[in-house]
């Protein structure tokens, strides 16, 4: 099958939406989206859309655990993964995504520590769903669009399914060795459905292309050398016209801390390297609990209701180091910690690190009224309440460095659709947000100016809109267009532990415009074709925001970021094309550009680049699958990620990123009841710096990506 030139001209000078359906139109309906709050069929979207399915997610896992490389491989307008503990830099749309368990906020936004990436095993996930873009529709933190792990689902059979992979590196060091197992159930009675699932994982070290061992973060945290675990339980009961269901997950993620960094040399092209050596201090660790309770009901009054009860627990603890900026005069000859050098001051340093603690509740109920009065029109309803009190104190001398913030939210909203006319469907929607941060009286630690801080009740409240279109031109081709607000809050915790935010003589929470929330606009244009031998997708989008939040390093040489509370706007492109090839073969291209620019000196005109923590590298993602009549089905996937410069308002080159490109390759074979996998990541091992090393990263994070690995793995269901 030929395709047309001009399609495929206008598809390769856009970018991403992976392949969100079959090549059946059949198929298309029965596909629908959760987190749209009205269990919408993708096709009924006003927006850019990625499903990634447990199939797709089964075909990566053969080559990689790390959940930020999947969504990059499949969704490439999401940033490189760091390949560490950390995803602080890692955005949708050149913005921080709002990232849920079954709709359930794992986001931080009072202190947000770059750790949400790092809640949930990937097998306990059934699905993943993305909205890409800035919408209200689950409240808080979606300003570059919504990331939602779906958890799976019990299949009514008796089920026990096994797993186990070992990944190895190239050059077949014993240390660099990580291997993973899990075992999951499934079943159910006249009473009681359930399905549950432990896994276990143990990290080697990583190394690169060249042999060499990559850098460890030991302040932000650091996946290599770790070990983690999971536990999920999923329960459930139906009644005749209503569901309830509960669903725990605990997953607990530890470094060993055995290797300390190596500082490098940016300048000189010398990577931060590491060192077999025990950290000094309790290693970097992540510890997430999250419990949904959900009730639905299939006919109230001839609506439909979804109830849902949350509640989140979290902490990390952050590695430690040696720095002046947590010296406190009154633990000098304290035995509580360990010296560890002397300040320009003559003052006695010592080991400290951080640790942040984060408690969210909150509670979802929408009502669904479809076709009222067969008018065509569908209506969500409903009001979601959430509140979340987060603390990061220290460990060593428990000194609060965020005083305790409690940040509660009530959000009334309504969600219409029309179908005006045959093939028309006009959306709209109203979210009002009220706000309230809570503070005591504090005062900022000694190294953070020793400030007495005036306590305070702001409260906030914004009016969120949206709007869209979707016209279906024939079965194959759809246009659609949308207009969506976003709400979200600047990193409050880095904004509250620094004196420098509060330059006033008597400093007060209630005065603080850096506390303003952040109000984001998406527009969007978009179009589709969905035909027997190949699917075509493409997006245009600008996503702007007169006041946003933007980390910035301080002048001084600390290493310590503020908030700059400044106008940004972003514009990109999304497109994918996907093949079906005979009955066995699929070819698929995916890219994604965008550019974004903020406003360098208050006068509400944007003039200098968004840096690497924010906007990602153009890239164009290929893939080839093939399924033979044996059922044995291989995956080749090709990332290309390409050169860019960032520029300032002088039009001068501020920092550059060197484009790479890295080669996947991976085969499933049934073998007895179960199917072994083989797959290598980075298959021509190429060498090359992170994305987020080379935009963003210091002399003590200039890490290297990983070289070449060969993963074998093997699952059993009996």
């Amino acid at each position: 099958m030929k395709f047309k030139t001009s399609l495929i001209a206008l598809s390769i000078a856009a970018a991403i939406t992976p392949s969100l359906v079959t090549a059946e139109e059949s198929d298309i309906e029965v596909i629908t989206v959760t987190s749209s709050r009205m269990d919408k069929p993708v096709s009924a979207i006003p927006n850019t859309v990625t499903i990634i399915d447990r199939e797709q997610l089964e075909q990566q896992f053969r080559t990689t655990k790390d959940l930020s490389t999947i969504i990059g491989n499949l969704a490439p307008s999401f940033s490189p993964s760091r390949q560490k503990m950390s995803n602080t830099g890692e955005t949708l749309r050149g913005r921080p995504p709002l990232i849920m368990i079954d709709g359930v906020p794992q986001s931080n936004p009072l202190r947000s520590g770059g750790r949400s990436g790092q809640t949930i095993d990937p097998a306990m996930i059934e699905r993943i769903e993305i909205i890409h873009g800035a919408n209200a529709m689950h409240g808080l933190g979606a300003q570059g669009g919504i990331i939602n792990y779906i958890t799976k689902k019990a299949t009514g059979d008796n089920e026990h399914q096994v797993s186990f992979d070992v990944t190895m590196p190239n050059n077949l060091e014993s240390d660099g060795i990580s291997f993973g197992t899990s075992y999951s159930f499934s079943g159910e009675s006249d009473q009681l459905d359930m399905i549950g699932s432990v896994s276990y994982r143990n990290n080697g070290v990583y190394y690169d292309a060249n042999d060499q061992m990559i850098g460890v973060d030991t302040t932000q945290g650091e996946s290599m050398d770790s070990q983690s675990a999971d536990f999920f339980i999923k329960l459930g009961h139906n009644f005749d016209e209503s569901r309830l269901e509960l669903m725990v997950n605990h997953y607990n993620m530890e470094n060993n801390g055995d290797y300390m960094a190596v500082t490098g040399d940016k300048e000189n092209d010398i990577p931060t390297g590491a060192i077999k050596q025990e950290q000094p201090w309790e290693a970097a660790n992540n510890q997430v609990t999250t419990t949904s309770l959900t009730y639905t009901h299939e006919d109230i009054a001839g609506q439909q209701l979804h109830l849902q009860f949350f509640n989140q627990n979290f902490e990390a603890v952050y590695g430690g180091g040696c720095w002046s900026d947590f010296y406190d005069p009154s633990m000098e000859g304290n035995d509580q910690v360990t010296v560890c050098g002397t300040g320009d001051n003559g003052e006695s340093l010592y080991y400290e690190q951080s640790r942040n603690k984060s408690v969210k509740w909150g509670m979802k109920a929408s009502m669904i009224a479809n076709n009222i009065a067969e008018s065509g029109i569908n209506l969500a309803y409903g009001i979601d309440m959430f509140r979340d009190t987060t603390e990061q104190d220290m460990v060593v001398s428990g000194a609060s460095w965020v005083p305790e913030s409690t940040y509660e939210n009530i959000a009334p909203f309504a969600q219409l659709d029309y179908d005006l006319i045959e093939n028309l469907t006009l959306s709209g929607g109203v979210r009002y947000e009220y706000a309230k941060l809570k503070v005591n009286d504090y005062k900022t630690m000694y190294g953070y100016g020793d400030k007495e801080i005036q306590g305070g009740s702001p409260d906030f409240n914004e009016t969120l809109f949206n709007i869209g279109a979707s016209y279906q031109i024939n079965p194959s081709i759809r246009l659609y267009t949308s207009f969506n607000q976003g709400f979200g809050m600047p990193d409050i915790g880095r904004v509250l532990r620094d004196g420098d935010s509060f330059p006033d003589e008597n400093p007060s929470i209630d005065d603080s415009l850096a506390l303003t929330p952040i109000v984001t606009d998406n527009i969007e244009f978009g179009a589709d074709y969905q035909g027997e031998y190949f699917t075509a997708k493409i997006a245009f989008y600008r996503s702007s925001t007169d006041y946003g939040s933007r980390m910035v390093e301080k002048e001084d040489g600390s290493g310590s970021f503020v908030v700059k509370r400044e106008k940004s706007v972003i514009d990109g492109l999304e497109s994918n094309i996907t093949a079906y090839i005979g009955d066995y073969d699929d070819v698929g291209v995916n890219i994604a550009i965008q550019n974004g620019e903020y406003d360098s000196n208050d006068d509400q005109s944007v003039d200098t680049d968004l840096d690497g923590a924010n906007i990602s590298p153009n890239r164009i993602n290929l893939f080839w699958t093939h399924n033979f009549d044996n059922d044995i089905s291989t995956r080749v996937q090709a990332n290309f990620f390409m050169d860019k410069n960032f520029k300032d308002a002088s039009d001068e080159v501020y920092s550059s990123f060197d484009g790479y490109t890295t080669v996947d390759a991976s085969v499933a074979i049934p073998v007895y009841s179960g199917t072994l996998s083989v797959g290598i990541q980075n298959l021509l091992n190429e060498d090359y710096y992170t994305y987020y090393s080379q935009t963003v990263g210091k002399d003590t994070r200039y890490f290297k990506g990983m070289g070449r690995t060969a993963t074998i793995g093997f699952t059993m269901p009996f």
